[in-house]
């Protein structure tokens, strides 16, 4: 852990960060929450572009979470090279995303920060983690069925890493 408050810091990055990526902080934040893990781990999203800058994540992602449980509050930012320094582990959607991380990470050393979602997958194998944007909504269920698998998995490699 690098940061000063010592706690494990994950930043989960997607494209417009509106879909994907807060979906997916807010179901690791759930699973943390669930475990008793708030004081040691801690979640943010941001997205490669900054063109949804304050906004609440879409609509659709917002209601097809609610009704799994999960309220989803983050404002829309743009992901910088400060985060580098910031996070612990920085966890990428897609290809795309994956490749824009490693363009902006500052050092070779911060680059090995970034994992793709893809790699904490177990029920069902896929390479990346669709955009339900353009998908409808079976869309955003199977995204947000991948990212709670994801999440899931994450937590445990974490918690048996860090603690």
């Amino acid at each position: 852990m690098d940061n000063p408050d010592n706690k494990y810091k994950v930043l989960f990055v997607c494209l417009g960060n509106i879909c994907r990526s807060p979906a997916a902080q807010g179901i690791f934040e759930h699973i943390v929450r669930e475990n008793g893990m708030t004081d040691r781990i801690e979640a943010d999203s941001a997205g490669t572009y900054g063109g949804h800058r304050g906004e609440l994540p879409d609509r659709r992602m917002r209601n097809a979470a609610m009704y799994r449980g999960y309220g989803l509050t983050h404002r829309s930012r743009q992901v910088s090279s400060l985060d580098f320094l910031d996070f612990d582990l920085i966890i990428a959607m897609d290809d795309q995303n994956y490749e824009d991380l490693m363009h902006l990470a500052p050092s070779v050393e911060t680059s090995h920060k970034i994992k793709r979602m893809a790699e904490f997958l177990k029920l069902r194998k896929m390479s990346y983690i669709p955009d339900p944007y353009y998908m409808g909504a079976e869309g955003f269920g199977l995204v947000l069925d991948l990212l709670e698998d994801g999440c899931s998995n994450l937590f445990e490699t974490i918690v048996k890493a860090e603690f």
